[in-house]
Parts: structure tokens; C-alpha cells; sequence
């Protein structure tokens, strides 16, 4: 009872994002999970390096290709619906940000990670969410973060872009639910990751986010792969339009 919980044994998983950081240790236990994980990226040689990781633990594929390049996504996803007959599962991960005084930010900075961090991802939905709900079931799990229901100086595209995810995901939610298909969102807080290299090297931020977290340290980018598991699976069958925080207690805290 326990693994058919949490079986994703047939299921076609796409991972944007999934040559490093979070995106591979989803690709790794959702492969682990009996998943065909196909791997995305923009780059063909990095995405067969984390492939051959990823091949240890099931089933793998990839799928190059930029995000942000709207029709090359909407066409591998048919690619991929063609190729392996459906796409059950999709993990809107991609992302980036950029980190900037407001009276620095241009407004390229701002439609760049609005580009990458929402429009690519409800394209990506809207492409894959049609196609899941015409077979009768999917799922939709799209990372946001705290900045979803939080803000911080520095980063308003950010920001921005990961409040717009949470209402994006309820906006789906809503609409596909009667047709089988959930959309969640998970919202990581402080992760050790590429993305926060930059953060890791200031010690006087490192110790505001470890002071302010209730588990006093950042968390290990294995520590999210098991949250996106549930929502991928059986186990998650009822939970739609939610938003699943795992940020050590970080946003339960003044």
C-alpha cells in the first residue's frame, strides 16, 4: 500500500531545469519512483552528464531546449506526446533571478525573469495541462518560493514573478481539476543551491536566513525532492491549488 502510494511506475515526467540543483534530485527520485524522467536544459552536453546520474535510478530521456524560447517548448512537448504517448507529469523548475538596487533595475531585467520565472512556465502548463486533461489526468507542479507570499528589497522581477506563480497555479487548479488534473506549487525557502551562490558568499546574510529559519541552517537540495514526489503522486490525489511551503519554519516565524 505504502509504495503504490507513491508509485510513479508508467508515468511520463518532463523536469525543466534538471541538469542541476533541485531539478536533478526531482529527475532522481522521481526516476526511483518507476517515472520516465525526461531531463530539460539548453544545454545537450550538460543535460547527458546529469542523464547518465539520473540512469542509475530508472528511466531517463532529455529534451534541449530554452525555456524561455516559447514555440521550442510548446514543440517538444508534442515531441514528447508523440514519442512516449503522453506527459503525466510536469515540474515547472526553471528559473532565474537577478539581484539588482531598485534605482539600478532596467526594465529588460525585469521582463527577462518574468520571461523565464512565469511566462515560460504557464506556457509550459497551458501546453502540457491541454494535452493531460484531453487523456483525463496530470500533474502540475510548479516552484515558486517564499517570495510567493513574501517580498524583499532587490528583486522585485522575482518577486513578482513568484507571486504571479502561486496565482497561476490556483487559476489551473481550478480550471483542469474536473478533468483529472491538479496543479500545486512548491514554495522552497533558503536552499543551498546555484541559484544562491551569490547569497551563500555574504556571512552576514547566511547568518540572517540561519537566524530567522526555526531549524537554524539553509536546506540541502535533496530536502525539496521529496515534497515534489508526493504532489506527483497517488498520495497527492485530492491536494489541488496549494501552495506546499518547505522552508524549515522560516515563514511560520516573525
Amino acid at each position: 500500500m505504502l509504495k503504490q502510494m507513491f508509485d510513479l511506475t508508467g508515468r511520463v515526467a518532463l523536469i525543466t531545469g534538471a541538469s542541476r540543483g533541485f531539478g536533478l534530485e526531482f529527475a532522481k527520485l522521481f526516476a526511483e519512483a518507476g517515472a520516465l524522467v525526461i531531463l530539460n536544459g539548453r544545454h545537450v552536453e550538460t543535460l547527458q552528464t546529469a542523464a547518465d546520474v539520473v540512469r542509475r535510478h530508472g528511466l531517463v530521456d532529455i529534451a534541449a531546449f530554452d525555456v524561455a524560447d516559447i514555440p521550442a517548448g510548446v514543440s517538444a512537448i508534442a515531441a514528447i506526446e508523440k514519442t512516449h504517448g503522453s506527459l503525466d507529469i510536469l515540474v515547472n523548475n526553471a528559473g532565474m533571478n537577478i539581484r539588482k538596487p531598485l534605482a539600478d533595475y532596467k526594465l529588460e531585467d525585469w521582463r527577462q525573469v518574468i520571461e523565464v520565472d512565469l511566462t515560460a512556465a504557464f506556457a509550459l502548463a497551458q501546453a502540457a495541462g491541454l494535452g493531460m486533461a484531453k487523456r483525463g489526468y496530470g500533474r502540475i507542479i510548479n516552484i515558486g518560493s517564499v517570495m510567493s507570499v513574501w517580498g524583499r528589497a532587490g528583486i522585485p522581477a522575482y518577486a513578482a514573478a513568484k507571486h504571479g506563480i502561486l496565482g497561476m497555479t490556483k487559476a489551473f487548479a481550478a480550471e483542469l481539476g474536473a478533468s483529472g488534473v491538479t496543479c500545486n506549487a512548491i514554495a522552497p525557502g533558503y536552499f543551498e543551491t546555484e541559484l544562491n551562490a551569490e547569497l551563500m558568499k555574504n556571512a552576514d546574510f547566511v547568518k540572517y536566513v540561519t537566524d530567522r529559519t526555526p531549524l537554524r541552517r539553509w536546506g540541502k537540495p535533496d530536502e525539496l525532492a521529496g515534497a515534489a514526489l508526493f504532489l506527483a503522486s497517488p498520495a497527492a490525489g485530492y491536494v489541488n491549488g496549494h501552495l506546499l511551503t518547505v522552508d524549515g519554519g522560516m515563514t511560520t516565524t516573525m
